[in-house]
């Protein structure tokens, strides 16, 4: 029996459907206009209308309010971006989504400012896959909406929850991120893509080289982390990605400290800008459920209480966060060796794609502690949550330290943070108190301190890898410090150098090269280290787990038992510390070059005879035939005037050849250095600068190679080579020197 045919049938069903979304397209259109909210209101002033209120058309041309509700099914959405959200279990709306998608689904623009873990995310995502919907955009009309990220970890975070969220919609969506080495087959395809997901240099890098690629029609811009990108490390890169960007478009930007700059808001061209800040009258700046305190450590002590807080921690997930790349590795390879008992990772711009992103998914599965830069600071989210944020290093400002804390106490979780300042660092307390953030002094259980220092030295000796990692870091450090602008808060001239070299394990400090030589000699030697108060020996290590509750201020503040202690004013002003009776380890000092004097006074040589009678100094080669034994001067300086003349070409030929073979040595060195260092030492990174350094220098150019020439004419033969060349003179045989060496002992005796 033959099959009916059911093509009609089929047609009629795709025909039906588009006249489905067709009509949906103009209810959701008319659903918005009915309710769009008055520029400049905030949504969050009204109150959300009842559980059992109508949703969508009431009667005729009205339609349910939207504004201030708090649901996501009572938003003016395609059932294909409700059901998404359904999936993925997002039902209620955050404060951040309550008052920016009211507004940016008419298509405004949009300055949104919440605190981290507020859910950003679905406040830009939602209205990319709206309009796009309602204009029925489809893979023929190419780029709809690109989002800028500045870290890879927060762009491929973002591409997932694109994914879940719009699972339902044909949309065609790619993730372009640095790092990667398919770019052939990207280039191949971006044309075909209606959202882009990507960090700045690579899209930078698309719109260069990419053939056809095309941006005019591009309908909504998004900018997460948008102050990061807006800063001084993007700005060439974002530059010359908005020249090419249409002016008529959606411009969305959101992040956790937000930008009113007039400057920044021109360079992007936005149009009358909603500007949202859901948390600007909150009594905090940070999320309620973090418990945040700061602690006073010396700087030549900041490991020693690192280890000392990881020895206490074992059983947490922990985020520890420096300055300088150098100094995340160098503190990596050194506690992996010496093995505090719970895993250690390390995250920086440098590693390559695939290395980063598994080890973020390790932290996140997994109770372990992982050393950072900045690269981590934004935007992560880690999935079982993160139980400590240790900032080592002071971050450069506020809006860092909210970006850095904000990794932890996501949405209703809980979290704690500690930060690490120097005694020259406090003003840093001050600046955050001004930012309502509620910060707590604290201080240490000195008697449970655990020092590395000595331990490290060892380290250094037995591994002359490590040595090498502990001077960068050293330098790193201090290079960080004296580029910060805030000079109230950080200041070089007030560290100690020779103490912090000293905590590192370094026999000798190293030189600092940034610094001139005023500056150096100004350094002090030694800083003061404020008190910290003793416990009693029934408050051990072992008692961690437990808790108590200690009053600072008004609020009620619930500190670890046993390793940190809370601040007493009065404690501290007289009692001693105990931190500054641990020792520093021993080390080789510095020795002073010796400097010869050429006006010293120039001592006599006394000659003996055969019969040990003192003959004068040059007796030896006074003239014997003539039976007189005083020594004949004119003769003797007749003698040197013409050996003088002799030596005078003989001693340029030494001096050409010693010159080579001080060239022949430093660039053995050189070499020799050169192949310690990883490639990853010196590869270009589309990263943000804590973790990006290549897109913020996007269109540097290279530094050219020195090249090395030994003619005494003065060619230039080797001219504009890219490599390093060197052209070495042919050195002096063994048979000349020994020619040479007769030559001369002749005429002596001659």
């Amino acid at each position: 029996m033959r099959r009916p045919n059911s093509r009609p049938q089929k047609r009629q069903f795709v025909k039906q459907k588009r006249l489905t979304e067709l009509q949906e397209i103009e209810l959701l259109e008319s659903w918005i206009e009915f309710g769009k909210p008055d520029s400049g209101s905030n949504p969050l002033s009204l109150a959300p209308p009842p559980s059992n209120a109508p949703i969508g058309r009431i009667d005729g041309d009205s339609f349910s309010p939207y504004a201030g509700c708090d649901r996501f099914d009572r938003l003016p959405l395609s059932q294909k971006t409700i059901d998404g959200l359904k999936k993925s279990e997002y039902v209620t709306m955050t404060e951040i989504q309550r008052a920016s998608l009211p507004h940016s689904l008419c298509g405004r623009d949009i300055l949104g400012a919440a605190k981290t873990g507020s859910g950003k995310t679905l406040a830009f995502l939602i209205p990319v896959l709206e309009k796009l919907y309602r204009l029925r955009w489809g893979p023929e009309d190419g780029v709809g909406s690109i989002i800028i990220s500045p870290t890879r970890e927060l762009t491929g975070q973002l591409f997932d929850v694109l994914k879940s969220v719009g699972k339902y919609h044909s949309f065609s969506a790619g993730l372009l991120i640095g790092g990667r080495k398919d770019v052939g087959m990207e280039k191949e395809h971006v044309n075909e893509l209606n959202i882009l997901v990507c960090t700045p240099g690579r899209l930078l890098q698309h719109m260069d080289e990419t053939p056809n690629f095309d941006c005019s029609q591009l309908q909504v811009l998004v900018l997460d982390e948008a102050d990061r990108i807006l800063d001084v490390g993007f700005k060439k890169a974002l530059n010359a990605i908005i020249s090419q960007l249409p002016k008529h478009r959606q411009t969305l930007l959101f992040s956790a400290t937000q930008t009113k700059s007039v400057q920044d808001l021109a360079r992007l061209s936005l149009k009358d800008p909603e500007y949202l800040s859901v948390h600007e009258e909150s009594a905090t700046a940070t999320p309620n459920r973090l418990q945040q305190t700061a602690m006073i450590v010396p700087l030549d002590q900041k490991l020693d209480m690192l280890w000392s807080f990881i020895k206490a921690h074992l059983n947490s997930r922990i985020l520890v966060f420096f300055a300088s790349r150098k100094q995340v590795k160098f503190v990596f390879e050194a506690f992996k060796k010496l093995r505090p008992g719970i895993p250690l990772k390390c995250l920086h711009g440098k590693m390559n794609q695939q290395k980063r992103m598994g080890i973020y998914s390790q932290f996140c599965e997994s109770r372990s502690v992982l050393f950072s830069t900045d690269v981590a600071s934004r935007g992560l989210d880690f999935n079982k949550g993160v139980d400590w944020v240790i900032q080592v290093d002071c971050p450069e400002d506020v809006a860092a330290y909210i970006h850095r804390v904000g990794r932890t106490a996501r949405y209703h979780s809980e979290g704690r943070s500690v930060l690490f300042l120097v005694p020259s660092e406090t003003e840093m307390l001050k600046k955050l108190e001004v930012a309502k953030i509620p910060i707590h002094l604290i201080k240490a259980n000195t008697k449970r301190l655990q020092q590395v220092s000595r331990l490290l030295q060892d380290l250094l000796v037995k591994y002359d890898d490590m040595r090498y990692l502990a001077q960068k870091a050293f330098i790193t450090y201090l290079r960080s410090i004296h580029k910060q602008g805030d000079k109230e808060v950080f200041d070089v001239m007030r560290l100690p150098v020779e103490e912090f070299s000293v905590s590192l394990g370094l026999p000798m400090t190293p030189k600092v090269r940034f610094l001139n030589q005023k500056t150096k000699s100004k350094l002090m030697p030694a800083e003061t280290s404020l008190h910290l108060p003793e416990i009693s020996d029934e408050e051990n290590l072992s008692e961690i787990p437990r808790s108590k509750e200690v009053t600072v201020g008004s609020k009620e503040l619930e500190v670890d038992k046993g390793f940190l202690l809370t601040e007493s004013p009065d404690e501290a002003e007289g009692q001693a510390t105990e931190i500054e009776a641990v020792g520093l380890g021993t080390r080789v000092t510095k020795k002073k070059k010796l400097k010869i004097n050429v006006h010293r006074p120039v001592g006599s040589r006394v000659v003996f005879d055969e019969e040990g009678n003192t003959l004068p100094p040059l007796a030896k080669i006074a003239d014997r035939d003539s039976g007189n034994d005083l020594l004949q001067l004119d003769k003797v300086k007749e003698r040197y005037a013409k050996l003088r003349e002799e030596m005078k070409p003989r001693d340029k030929e030494d001096k050409l050849l010693h010159r080579q073979r001080l060239k022949d040595k430093r660039m053995k060195e050189k070499m020799k250095m050169k192949s310690r260092r990883s490639e990853e030492e010196y590869e270009e990174d589309e990263e943000d600068l804590s973790g990006s350094d290549a897109e913020a220098a996007a269109g540097r150019k290279s530094k050219r190679s020195k090249i090395y020439f030994d003619s005494d004419n003065g060619e230039s033969e080797g001219e504009g080579n890219e490599d390093k060349v060197k052209f070495s003179a042919e050195s002096i045989s063994l048979a000349e020197q020994e020619a040479l060496a007769l030559k001369l002992l002749n005429s002596m005796h001659s």
